[in-house]
């Protein structure tokens, strides 16, 4: 059988469930296949992340994508043409070797992380299978457990409350079905009562609910109410994950919670974060310090780690070198994989595999910027990742995403499995 080569890559606009452009990239092979995949973009963004290539100016906001599009459509394309399509390995490489800087800042991570999900895409096709078969290395494929926003807040939401998500987690939940179907049935509860108070402003970035409280901690005392209004018990069977998003608060080397009217030091707000965790299910606690503040994040992670999840995002942008360095501190002990932070799948799953030999928790995460890729899933569940965060259980870029999941599940049928809650 002859191996599939790059005949032709493409670079389009598209746009993103903000309404801002956005690339897209298609490779078509020379057999007839074809794949093509959309990168995502984040609001509360790493500092070491990978660089986003936009055109500045006037129009949309400087938000343009032409010249990002422009360097899928030549550079990019000249180099890939003729590759085999079944080495991503080398693919990955050579997009790579071709920026030439540390942070993809010249070519733009949207046009090589579009370029670069574009071709496990085509690989797959060319195949005649699934990302998620393709990538799997195990006969037996695992679906992972959602973690679901229900109220945004920070960057996703106007800052109306300082922490950016408030999540829940259905440690309780059997299946994939079965954990959305909790999903469902706790945001609708969620809304209802936010509704009842006259304290709902529509939805937020991820689809969460966009409410207005008079604290972060009325937050989570709503949320509770809410899992107890679908009829879980809290704790047993729905969790609460947060998202604190430090960095976003952060200001002169003191953490401002506008909706408590406090400033805080670290060890100030370590000991709130803990109380939170006494006082409530939290199972995951994400970015609860500032990305700069490695002592923080130790301290944070020696407080609760034996029995929380401490997820780093901004603090370790998908990278397996930061991963590394975070493992030997003793700060977090998970790692939200973004592959448009990294710029490349292989560079995602180095990270992920680096996370993995720390004996780390790994999630896969979209974007509060998306569009209807489902790439997100089908690497969640190849990789075996245990855990998937796509926002909430509003908006069609999310809910394609969820849905996605529940197809490979029934696909799978008998021999479907399903993480669970991975309890540390």
């Amino acid at each position: 059988m002859t191996e599939a080569r790059i005949q032709q890559v493409i670079g389009r606009r598209v746009w993103d469930s903000r309404g801002r452009p956005t690339v897209e990239a298609e490779i078509r092979l020379d057999n007839g296949a074809s794949g093509r995949a959309i990168a995502p973009a984040g609001a509360s963004t790493g500092t070491n992340e990978a660089v986003e290539l936009r055109d500045g100016g006037a129009a949309l906001g400087g938000f343009g994508v032409g010249r990002a599009v422009a360097n899928v459509n030549g550079e990019i394309a000249a180099a890939l043409h003729s590759m085999p399509i079944a080495d991503q390995e080398a693919i990955d490489r050579r997009l790579i070797e071709l920026d030439g800087t540390a942070n993809k800042a010249r070519l733009g991570a949207n046009a090589l992380i579009a370029v670069s999900m574009a071709a496990l895409q085509a690989a797959a096709a060319a195949r005649g299978q699934p990302v998620w078969r393709v990538l799997s290395e195990v006969d037996a494929a695992t679906l992972p457990m959602p973690m679901v926003q229900m109220f945004g807040g920070g960057a996703h939401a106007g800052r109306r409350v300082d922490i950016q998500d408030f999540l829940i987690v259905p440690v309780g939940a059997g299946s994939f079905d079965e954990a959305l179907e909790t999903a469902a049935r706790v945001y609708r509860a969620a809304g209802e009562i936010m509704a009842a108070r006259g304290r709902l402003r529509g939805v937020a970035d991820e689809g969460g609910w966009w409410p207005e409280f008079a604290s972060n901690a009325e937050a989570l005392d709503t949320l509770v109410e809410a899992i107890e209004r679908a009829q879980f018990a809290v704790g047993q069977q729905v969790g609460i994950a947060i998202d604190v998003a430090a960095s976003q608060f952060r200001d002169g080397g003191r953490y401002r919670l506008s909706a408590d009217g406090i400033e805080l030091e670290t060890p100030a707000l370590i000991e709130l974060l803990v109380g939170w965790c006494l006082r409530y299910p939290i199972v995951s606690v994400e970015d609860p310090v500032a990305e700069d503040d490695d002592d923080g994040m130790a301290a944070f992670t020696a407080a609760v780690g034996e029995r929380v999840q401490v997820i780093g995002d901004d603090y370790l942008v998908t990278s397996a070198e930061r991963i590394t360095t975070a493992a030997f501190r003793g700060a977090c002990n998970a790692v939200l994989l973004k592959p448009n932070q990294a710029g490349t799948i292989t560079e995602t799953k180095a990270a992920l595999d680096t996370a993995r030999a720390a004996g780390w928790h790994t999630v896969v995460s979209a974007r509060s910027g998306e569009t209807e890729d489902v790439t997100i899933v089908h690497l969640a569940v190849g990789w075996n990742a245990g855990q998937l965060k796509v926002g909430s259980f509003a908006r069609s870029e999310r809910m394609a995403k969820w849905n996605e999941g529940l197809r490979i599940e029934a696909a799978l049928g008998p021999a479907a499995t399903f993480s669970g809650w991975r309890r540390r």
